[in-house]
């Protein structure tokens, strides 16, 4: 094969790559927008999703050079986009969970909007945005909530905005959909998003600053998510009068300004990338009510599971905020995984570190409470603590859950220690460690230190923003 013959076929592959590459980030951004109000602006600017088949690039990715895992995660993408807009007549009503994660919630941040988005033939045909409380006016029947949230917030009845108190996006999705059927919708949806605040200051972070037309204010990522909640609930908070829907109007305008600069970037591997970051940090997460959809969400990981199918050891740790203030902005938390493999069982130590970096009290800040949990493989048992409240057991989702209260003052540290054993009979042999990441919470460094069967000692040191495997050999 001559030179020109290959520099032609190595041009066709990179076209298509980035054909690719736009399609996964228009596909991505259905999903994204959702927390910014991008649904009404798309509404009227139907060619962000009126994409066309992808049946003629259908396995090309298995020529691309790139990794294994990204192969698979385009193979997905391309088969939501073909579902999306596929031109058939049928209308797909999905849910948008809106999560704010300053005020952090085991499914991600507290649930405080929720939008309802039809597509038809890759077009949005109809939007609704409302707030979570208007919701739960409509809700009569009384539902027991979970203990925690009796105990620390003091309420009676449980309904839609606290639904996400499960660190599983699946058990969550029912709940949802669970509550909002209780209001008095009907209806059913063939898929729900999750999407937390950290996407809205990402997205800042590649456009650059944004000022919105009409507002004396400019977003940024350093500080964007914070400057619009302060925007809308302290303006709110001082003007109780506002209603409670339109006093989110900024966010409307801001919607179409924000789209604008996006796309006008022309950088197609900068969007994609972020897709990819938003998906595998759990900033987005998806369930599908087609079973072939849902399988192929799961096969990449984009399906928000805690996961039941890892054999050997496990990690998860899932706040939730209690104090019902977006104290997590301030929050910076610290891992250190104890494994000692020599002792009949293998034993855990599992230090905790929280430090609440806010100066001082106000309208969205506090002294920070949170109902901790920690998932360990199944049939693991408590030994000891430190710092932290008195221990709830339980076992769900094939896993020991260890649960307690921490409390972080402003400007303080809390160093909590949680010792544990694993399950009985536990193989000490080539062992593996998952730490899956809980939606929401983004940069804790975790410190690994194991002490093998035979005393030899490791350690690795790994950033948490997406799920970590440590394998020691």
């Amino acid at each position: 094969m001559n030179i020109a013959k290959i520099k032609s076929i190595f041009s066709t592959l990179v076209n298509n790559w980035t054909r690719k590459k736009t399609i996964i980030t228009t596909l991505v951004m259905i999903f994204l927008g959702g927390s910014f109000y991008l649904f009404n602006f798309a509404k009227s600017n139907k060619t962000l999703i009126g994409i066309k088949s992808l049946a003629a690039l259908n396995g090309l990715s298995k020529f691309l050079p790139i990794p294994a895992d990204e192969k698979k995660e385009l193979d997905v993408m391309n088969t939501l986009v073909q579902a999306f807009t596929e031109n058939n007549n049928q209308t797909r009503t999905f849910m948008v969970m809106l999560q704010n994660n300053m005020e952090l919630r085991p499914g991600g941040g507290f649930l405080g909007q929720y939008a309802i988005i039809k597509i038809q033939n890759g077009k949005v045909v109809s939007t609704f945005v409302e707030d979570a409380n208007l919701l739960d006016q409509r809700i009569t029947a009384k539902v027991t909530p979970p203990g925690p949230i009796v105990r620390m917030l003091g309420l009676k009845n449980w309904k839609f905005r606290d639904s996400n108190f499960s660190p599983d996006f699946p058990t969550n999705v029912a709940k949802a959909q669970y509550f909002y059927h209780l209001s008095g919708r009907g209806g059913d949806f063939d898929g729900v998003i999750a999407v937390d605040t950290d996407v809205f200051n990402d997205i800042l972070n590649l456009t650059g600053p944004i000022t919105v037309p009409g507002y004396n204010i400019t977003f940024a990522g350093t500080d964007g998510a914070l400057k619009l909640e302060e925007y809308v609930e302290k303006y709110y908070l001082a003007n109780p009068g506002v209603d409670t829907q339109n006093r989110k109007n900024i966010m409307k305008d801001l919607a179409p300004a924000l789209v604008d600069k996006l796309f006008s970037l022309g950088n197609i591997s900068k969007l994609a990338d972020l897709a990819h970051k938003e998906f595998q940090n759990r900033n987005v997460m998806v369930n599908f009510k087609d079973t072939a959809l849902q399988a192929a969400v799961e096969s990449v990981h984009w399906d928000g599971k805690v996961s039941q199918d890892w054999k050997a050891d496990y990690l998860m740790m899932v706040d939730a905020n209690m104090g019902a203030l977006k104290t997590d902005y301030y929050m910076k938390r610290t891992v250190e995984y104890n494994i000692d493999l020599t002792t009949d069982r293998p034993t855990v130590t599992l230090n905790l570190k929280y430090a609440n970096t806010a100066t001082q009290g106000d309208w969205r800040t506090s002294d920070y409470h949170s109902y901790v949990r920690v998932y360990a493989p199944l049939g693991s048992t408590f030994v000891s603590n430190h710092m932290v409240s008195k221990i709830a057991e339980g076992d769900e989702f094939g896993k020991t859950y260890f649960g307690f209260k921490c409390d972080v003052l402003i400007g303080g540290e809390t160093d909590g220690t949680v010792v544990y054993q694993l399950p009985p009979g536990f193989d000490v042999n080539n062992y593996s460690l998952l730490i899956q990441k809980q939606s929401g919470v983004e940069g804790v460094p975790v410190t690994v230190n194991l002490k093998t069967k035979d005393g030899k000692t490791y350690q690795q040191i790994q950033t948490l923003n997406n799920d970590l495997k440590f394998e020691f050999q």
